[in-house]
């Protein structure tokens, strides 16, 4: 397993649901300190700053640390517990998952509970568990048992995917790509260019609670005051059965993604055509899609201070917000190569051009 591969599955194994990002923002720091000066916000969102120019633009990419999931809320009488969704979730990719409850005495396994079939009536079949009657098993027989386990309120519940190479060793499948590849994505845009002079200071790394509201990406742009602003995050893959090419654009292996459109932002178009022609360039694949539901951390970035030309660039992921996604390798290396020739050409005079769109 190379450098890289070892850092998706140390990020992607990572517990992390939003407001309790710790475990990943450690793999985060390990992985940033030899390449930067760390920074850090008061919500726990981190980068690390590459010194370009003394009167060079300040540029700001970043990934999110945080994953859907769910939080404890109530622990009945049998020793079930009830939960909060913490991000997006559909209840057809809920029932019978396992997870994890992150308690303050270590991890604990559990399930989703679900009714087998043989109870249901013809009509209970054709219907949607809501999320509200939903329950997670851990096999405790009583309340009492599993407070004395060290569950509580307020603990986080991580799905369970360990990383796994597939048969198609370039097909990589794990929990949390959403975002943990943006993560990943960042620290390598840092290698990349460790070794080479930029006229831009760049801050790359992954901010905090993104799933329920982009919370860390604002706290994170008014900390650093960029110039220019790069969100990391995935894309919808359309590859698989049953999507249309107008619902998601991008296939696995076709390269990385540039939206074009999202409910969050639209991106600017100098600073678009710039990473379109960048590609064009160095033969980079590029693959575009829009959303009209959903958004990324360039939507809180565009609008910090008195505006930040901004984009949200990734890799397409099949299978996002459930407990399993799978991403290409080749996307994700390609999207490294394209981020770091777009970055190296920000310079002053280049910024202030993008920044009269």
């Amino acid at each position: 397993m190379d450098q890289r591969l070892e850092l998706m599955k140390a990020l992607t194994d990572a517990p992390g649901v939003p407001g309790n990002e710790g475990a990943v923002r450690q793999v985060m720091q390990q992985a940033l300190e030899p390449l930067g000066t760390l920074v850090r916000d008061n919500l726990g969102s981190i980068l690390a700053r590459k010194d370009g120019a003394a009167d060079g633009p300040r540029v700001l990419i970043a990934g999110h640390l945080d994953e859907v999931g769910f939080m404890v809320t109530r622990i009945t009488d049998e020793g079930f517990i009830k939960f909060q969704p913490l991000g997006g979730w559909w209840e057809m990719v809920m029932l019978s998952q396992r997870v994890q409850v992150e308690t303050r005495s270590g991890s604990i396994p559990g399930v989703i509970g679900s009714k087998p079939p043989h109870l249901l009536s013809a009509e209970a079949r054709k219907k949607m568990v809501e999320k509200k009657d939903m329950f997670v098993d851990i096999g405790a027989s009583s309340a009492a048992e599993a407070r004395e386990w060290g569950v509580r309120p307020g603990d986080p519940i991580v799905p369970y995917c360990e990383f796994t190479p597939m048969r198609n060793p370039k097909l990589m499948m794990a929990k949390a790509w959403d975002n943990r590849m943006g993560c990943a994505l960042a620290v390598e845009v840092l290698r990349e260019l460790k070794d080479q002079k930029i006229a831009a200071t760049l801050f790359a790394g992954a901010t905090v609670q993104e799933e329920i509201g982009l919370r860390g990406a604002t706290t994170l742009a008014n900390l650093v005051q960029p110039d220019i602003g790069i969100a990391l995050d995935v894309g919808i893959a359309g590859d698989t059965p049953g999507i249309k090419p107008d619902e998601a654009q991008a296939v696995l292996g076709g390269g990385p993604v540039l939206l074009l459109y999202d409910a969050s932002m639209v991106p600017n178009a100098r600073l678009r055509d710039l990473a379109i022609a960048t590609a064009e360039e160095h033969n980079i694949p590029l693959q575009f899609d829009a959303m009209a539901a959903g958004g990324t951390d360039a939507g809180r970035f565009h609008v910090s201070g008195p505006g930040v030309p901004s984009i949200a660039l990734g890799v397409p992921s099949r299978y996002i917000h459930s407990n399993v996604s799978i991403i290409h390798r080749d996307d994700f290396d390609n999207a490294v190569k394209l981020l770091a020739a777009v970055i190296a050409k920000l310079d002053t005079a280049l910024v202030d051009d993008i920044k009269q769109c």
